[in-house]
């Protein structure tokens, strides 16, 4: 089987970065393109380079005006960024697929909406976080929250980095849709996100989140169920980067020959039925 040729959006960032070093590391995977918005100082650049890797012979090029010939794109960029790029690959057809799996988070319920429509052309793998064990996380706490009735109150508490500019992260609002769907409901409508002041007492039934930000924290979240005397806590720490772009390479490897649809990485892994 011929190698699986994957562009990077959103190359020159963090993530992005951290993508092309395992594209080029990884077996049966091949880099076909690196993108960055259009202005950014870092177009032409040599992708490899970029990454703290060997010249990769692949520019990072202008994603609005950038041919795209691949299998799949892998995009840790932002909401607008994201659509945009859906839209576009939408736009090719069935004839001319080209899988598109999601890291960004923040996005509207209209951004969702696109997303979704994208979805009825191409392959879209969409996730607040691409590390196999948050989605592990994210099972389990569906079937806590499944077991527990609601003497047990349910809390998400998760901290970041100072740079990072959505609260609450994707992560926490993954394993909130988790809890709600454990508990049959919708997290819309039983989230509670902020307290301040005189807030009276804890509504039963609430999905809480807590939210801290500081240093270089890649990423910490807990679900909390706390009872009448006792607790359970589930948690993850995030120690490295590379985590998220192991699960968004085992997303991109998932998608060959997919039909059209909107994805999570529980469907990736196994785990929409767990």
């Amino acid at each position: 089987m011929s190698d699986l040729r994957v562009i990077i959006a959103g190359a020159g960032g963090r993530m992005g970065r951290t993508l092309v070093a395992a594209v080029l590391e990884a077996e049966g995977l091949a880099l076909a393109g690196a993108l960055e918005r259009a202005g950014s100082p870092l177009l032409g650049t040599d992708a490899g380079l970029l990454a703290g890797n060997a010249p990769a012979g692949i520019l990072v090029e202008d994603a609005d005006a950038a041919p795209l010939d691949a299998d799949v794109v892998i995009d840790f960029t932002a909401p607008a960024f994201s659509v945009a790029l859906a839209r576009r690959l939408a736009s090719r057809g069935v004839a001319q697929p080209i899988a598109q799996v999601i890291g960004t988070t923040g996005f509207s319920a209209a951004d969702d909406a696109a997303l979704a429509a994208a979805a009825e052309t191409t392959a879209i793998v969409k996730s607040g976080n691409m590390s196999l064990g948050v989605n592990l996380l994210a099972a389990l706490t569906r079937r806590v929250a499944a077991t527990l009735d609601e003497s047990f109150d349910i809390e998400i508490l998760e901290m970041h980095h100072n740079r990072k500019v959505d609260a609450p992260s994707g992560t926490a609002l993954l394993l909130g849709e988790a809890a709600a769907a454990g508990r049959g409901v919708a997290l819309a409508e039983s989230s509670e996100r902020g307290r301040d002041g005189h807030t009276g007492a804890r509504k039963p039934g609430a999905i809480g989140f807590a939210v801290l930000r500081g240093g270089t924290v890649v990423g910490e979240h807990e679900v909390i169920f706390a009872g009448p005397h006792e607790r359970i806590a589930l948690t993850h720490k995030a120690e490295d980067r590379g985590i998220f772009a192991r699960g968004a390479l085992a997303a991109a490897r998932w998608t060959r020959a997919r039909p059209p649809g909107l994805y999570s990485m529980a469907d990736v892994l196994g785990l929409a039925d767990f």
